[in-house]
């Protein structure tokens, strides 16, 4: 079976659409599957609900998205380096599933392992908690969480071999191999496509049997946050 797609257009094309739930690997600004969010901006399906650590930043990675106002919910743990989301969601014009980061990754994970739902302390006695079934286990309270089933999942991988066997490098392993087992059709962003037994098993990550396509982005941008700090006269 040919997982090889010619395009990140030519792979999104037949699988998304309006409305659907979409995850999307990548910590800050690591491990973004650009090319992947690129097309999907062009593809211009709209009312997206999207499972995502960060919301991008403005301009780049999911920060496209949200200027295109493809967008109408996000999942997500951490949304502070982003002017027009803070925007969209102080006017009502986004919706916000505030999520905390372990509770969000456990969320993908299950689903992926096909477990519906799961009970954690983080979130007990705060408003994470309100709505949802609280049990007691050995004299303390847990919160039932549902997990997460995309219907499309968008990851960045380092490389790929043709049957879909991923490696991630260094930390852009973070959310990728979680939301790529979770989606119910897994399309890969990979800067190198390798011949099917030319990686060793160590270096497979994820295997193959998750991934339905493959997109080739040798040179992606690859941004870097960079700390900066305000100089001060007579400091």
């Amino acid at each position: 079976m040919n997982k090889i797609y010619a395009s990140a257009h030519a792979a999104l094309q037949g699988v998304v659409q309006d409305g659907q739930l979409m995850a999307v690997g990548g910590f800050g600004l690591c491990g973004i599957p650009e090319a992947l969010i690129d097309a999907l901006r062009d593809s211009a399906v709209k009312n997206l609900t999207v499972i995502s650590n960060n919301a991008g930043v403005d301009g780049f990675g999911l920060g496209k998205l949200l200027e295109t106002r493809q967008i109408k919910k996000m999942i997500s743990s951490y949304v502070g380096e982003n002017k027009e989301f803070e925007r969209q969601y102080l006017a009502g014009e986004l919706q916000l599933d505030f999520t905390p980061q372990g509770t969000l990754a456990e969320k993908l994970r299950a689903g992926g392992a096909g477990i519906p739902a799961f009970f954690t302390k983080t979130g007990v006695g705060t408003m994470v908690a309100d709505g949802k079934e609280l049990r007691e286990f050995d004299g303390e309270t847990y919160v039932m969480e549902r997990s997460l089933v995309p219907d499309v999942s968008l990851v960045k991988a380092h490389r790929a071999d043709k049957s879909g066997n991923l490696q991630f490098r260094l930390t852009a392993r973070n959310f990728n191999p979680a939301a790529a087992m979770a989606g119910k059709v897994c399309i890969v962003e990979v800067e190198e496509v390798v011949e099917t037994g030319d990686m060793v098993p160590d270096q497979v990550h994820l295997p193959g049997i998750y991934v339905h396509r493959i997109v080739l982005n040798a040179k992606p941008e690859k941004r870097i946050e960079k700390r900066t700090i305000t100089e001060r006269t007579g400091v």
